[in-house]
């Protein structure tokens, strides 16, 4: 009788097992999905500044954005100048921690 007991309280386990580890991942891509979102919204609002400046250049900076809020700018520009004004209006965006520029001066051959 006992061991009858055992055997069905290892089957329910191991049956039941699935589910819970189930929920665990259902939270973790939950938070993952928020973390996106965020990360996206951020991405959203460099971008849309950089496009308000109405510099043809700015346009074409790739901007991707981390977990933390840390900004990546990156691709060319026509000058310096832009450089500097793409990261101070990326480093004015709100849920922005920190910009790393990947920026380069497009040289005209």
């Amino acid at each position: 009788m006992t061991y009858r007991i055992a055997s069905i309280c290892l089957a329910l386990a191991v049956m039941l097992s699935p589910v819970f580890i189930g929920i665990a991942n259902a939270e973790s891509d939950r938070a993952h999905a928020e973390t996106y979102v965020k990360d996206s919204a951020i991405t959203t609002k460099v971008k849309a500044k950089l496009a308000e400046e109405k510099v043809r250049t700015l346009l074409d900076v790739k901007v991707e954005t981390d977990s933390k809020g840390e900004v990546e700018l990156s691709g060319t520009v026509a000058s310096q100048a832009e450089i500097d004004k793409a990261v101070a209006i990326a480093r004015a965006v709100a849920g922005v921690t920190s910009v790393k520029s990947e920026l380069m001066i497009k040289s005209d051959k």
